[in-house]
Parts: C-alpha cells; structure tokens; sequence
C-alpha cells in the first residue's frame, strides 16, 4: 500500500462523515462483521436468514468443498433473484465474463461478439476475451451510450453475442430508457444472436427501468453480476443462465482455474450483502439525484463544472472539475483533515488538461448528508484549491 493511499484511508477512518463511498474498514473489524453475521444471514437454524439456505446451521455449517454447501446456496439465490434456472459463482467477475463469452461462441459458432468499446472487457481485462478465447469484437458505437436497436441491426457484419453493459460504467453509469434496452435485444435476436448482460451493477439498475430485477434480467440468454460491486462483498461473481450453459460454465470455470477448494468467507460476504444492501439501493438511487443536483449547484458558477449523468442513472455518477487531479486529491485530504468531512474518493486527470473526473457513490454513509451539507463542504473545497 502506498503512503498517500495510507494516509487518505487514515483520514477517512477518522472523520465523522464521507459523503462517497463510505468510511473504510481494517481487516479485524471486516472479520468480526463476517463472524457476527452467520445467524443474520442463515438463520439459527440455516433457514431464516434468506430462502433456500437450508442445512447451514449459522456458521457451525460445514463450509464448502470445491463449490458445494455455501457456494451452491449463493448460487440458488442469485438465480431466484435474477429468474433463471440456475446460476454459477466465480472467484472474479473478469473470469466469469471471460468464460460465459467463449461458451456463447461455442454454442453459437460465432467468435465475434458486439460490445461497447467502453466495455469492461474492452478497457480493464487486457483483452483476455481475444489473449485466453480467440474471441473478436465489433462495436455498434462509439458514443458513450449503450447502442440503439438501429445501430445493432446496421452493424455490417454477423455476430453471435451482443454484450450489454449495464450500467455503462466508463460512459458515466448510464442506462438506456427501457424501451431502447427492448429495442437493442430484439435487433439482437433478429440477427440470431445470444444477448449477454454485464450487470456487475444491475443491483442498482431496475429503478431507472420501472421494472423489477427479474424482468431486467430476463431480457438476455445470461447475466453476470458482481458481490462487491454496490453489494459490499469481499470478491466474486456469478453467471446467471440456464442449466444447460451453468454446466459448460462450470466445466470452463475448472479450465480457467475457478474451481477454487474453499469460497465460504467470500460467499458468506456475498450473502450478507444480498440480505443488508440489496434491498437499500433505491434508497441510495433516491439519494444520489439529492447528492448529485446539491453538487451541480454548488459548482454552477465553476466554469467547465459537471455532474455527468444529471440526474444520475444508479447510486453512482460523475464528477467534473477544471483542476488537476494532484490539487483536488490534495485540497480533498486537507478538507477532511481540517473539517473531519470527506467528500470524494480518488480524481483521476482527463484526456483534457486541466480537467480531472471523480466517480462518485452514494451509499450508507452518504445518507446523513442533507443538501445545504453537501454544498457546505463542496464551497470549503474549492476555497482549498489554487487559484
């Protein structure tokens, strides 16, 4: 860990509110929310905690062995959530999208699939999907939206997948309306293609639609989602789908090197964050368009300023500002030393000089933030910024 990470993790431990992505925790305290959440999550008796759990007797349970016990529940219960058949845990989420890619090209025939060149896969996994599966990809656009129905149905060459991000996360957490998202699985299956969502964020995703998970989700062949991602899990993923691609995933997932011998402390995290979190996000969505228009109006009169989407999609946005990233990281530490406030997390500079681009969420430690606070401290920082 590097010293200026230390520091700010320092910094914010010790203040008495963070308005993005919340306080952070030691590895005792993490250990001891996990050991005390065994009876919350599964019930003193393995069944009162989530449905389908069981034969878990809190933690005194056997814990799992090359993916059965606690994992096979995790499984059981994304699936029930999402509306599929069955579904498959994954130790990462990039693993898990790798392999439900290459057994879509395989079922298909077809090793070309469609993304967005904002993508997950495209922008943080290396190109593992060409380097590990020899697949290609072609892009409907490269605006930063999900594609239309006509961009989909134009594309000029075949496809056996078209991957949906949603939200598109590069793009600034964005979702198209629902009626777009119909329109672009229809152009989809018109040129008999699969339809693969990569929801590591579609926990937070079905406000915007009006629709429920399930109805989201059951747009596509399959669905990948993440446990630490909005949820607040240690790691892991899963893919949800049909029995028949849940065992050639499994059967990928040993290749790959996922059958790990024992999961029980990542599964029991995910567990616990479908139990606590899950059902919070729309509070949090609710919470995060107050955050979000309290930020635009605070830096309205800041030339180049921008809340990005406004309002925002999900719980989570972006954040423009026309400084460098070292002088916003740095007036940022300074606020939350002097005022024991923390606003936001990491800036990161832009292809523009000058203009630096934070992601903002909005979680449980964001909803003790009124308005008039969060324009209170957004004033503060820029009184800490160079002139």
């Amino acid at each position: 860990m590097d010293e200026e990470r230390k520091r700010r993790a320092a910094l914010l431990r010790g203040c008495a509110k963070v308005l993005s992505q919340g306080r952070p925790q030691t590895m005792r305290e993490r250990l001891a929310e996990l050991a005390g959440a065994g009876g919350e999550v599964f019930g003193p008796d393995g069944v009162d905690g989530l449905d389908g759990l069981d034969g878990l007797d809190g933690l005194d349970g056997l814990p799992d062995v090359y993916g059965d016990g606690p994992v096979a529940r995790l499984e059981q219960r994304t699936a029930e959530l999402l509306g599929f058949e069955d579904a498959v845990f994954f130790p990462t989420g990039t693993m898990a999208q790798q392999v439900v890619l290459r057994c879509w090209a395989e079922r298909t025939g077809s090793r070309t699939v469609a993304m967005h060149p904002l993508a997950h896969p495209e922008v943080h996994e290396r190109q593992a999907y060409s380097a590990l599966s020899g697949l290609r990809s072609i892009w409907p656009t490269t605006a930063p939206r999900l594609p239309t129905a006509a961009e989909v149905r134009g594309l000029d060459e075949p496809f056996g997948t078209l991957m949906l991000e949603l939200p598109l996360r590069d793009a600034g957490f964005v979702l198209p309306s629902w009626e777009g998202l119909c329109g672009a699985v229809d152009a989809a299956r018109e040129r008999e293609a699969v339809v693969h969502f990569d929801g590591a964020r579609l926990w937070e995703s079905p406000g915007h639609f009006g629709r429920t998970l399930a109805e989201v989700a059951g747009l596509a062949d399959s669905v990948y989602v993440s446990f630490y991602k909005s949820l607040g899990g240690l790691s892991g993923a899963a893919v949800a789908c049909s029995t028949e691609v849940a065992a050639q995933c499994r059967a990928w997932r040993h290749r790959y090197g996922g059958q790990l011998f024992q999961q029980w402390p990542a599964v029991l995290a995910a567990l616990l964050g479908l139990e606590r979190e899950l059902p919070r996000l729309p509070e949090y969505v609710a919470h995060a368009k107050v955050v979000a228009a309290a930020l635009s109006k605070a830096f309205s009169e800041v030339p180049g300023a921008r809340v990005h989407p406004e309002p925002p999609h999900t719980h989570q946005f972006q954040l423009w500002l026309p400084h460098s990233a070292e002088a916003l990281n740095a007036a940022g530490m300074q606020l939350a030393e002097e005022t024991g406030r923390a606003l936001f997390g990491g800036w990161r500079e832009s292809l523009l000089p000058g203009l630096s681009m934070t992601e903002v969420t909005v979680a449980a430690s964001a909803l003790e933030w009124s308005p008039e606070e969060v324009a209170e401290a957004a004033a503060e920082l820029l009184e800490r910024l160079p002139r």
